[in-house]
């Protein structure tokens, strides 16, 4: 998955609270930031775990949440297991995030505007 890729499909409400309750931890975060940092290569766990200093079992558990969510994808390559961030998924979260920025700025404006005179 490059992390140039783009998704134009837009996010349901439901989805983005399943993406943004996986990134509700501070363990998981720190996991998919690691990610995001990797690249489209991503990182194996034995990777993920020198870089985030979690222990084998509990960072499988993040990673499954993280996976559930739709944000970080698994790849078994022989015996190693490489995570990859699912670029397209955290930009369908950003303009999810960012759909509304503003729009009531310019109604209040323009109300605003009328209320001076």
């Amino acid at each position: 998955m490059s992390c140039l890729s783009l998704s134009s499909s837009p996010l349901p409400d439901p989805e983005a609270a399943l993406k943004l309750s996986a990134l509700g931890s501070l363990a998981r975060l720190s996991v998919y930031r690691t990610l995001l940092r990797s690249g489209a290569g991503g990182a194996t766990l034995a990777q993920l775990r020198k870089r985030t200093t979690i222990p084998a079992s509990t960072l499988r558990h993040h990673l499954t949440a993280l996976v559930r969510a739709g944000l970080v994808e698994e790849d078994r390559a022989s015996r190693q297991l490489r995570c990859v961030a699912r670029f397209d998924e955290i930009k369908r979260l950003k303009s999810f995030m960012l759909r509304d920025c503003c729009t009531q700025e310019h109604m209040l404006g323009t109300v605003a505007a009328s209320n001076r005179f």
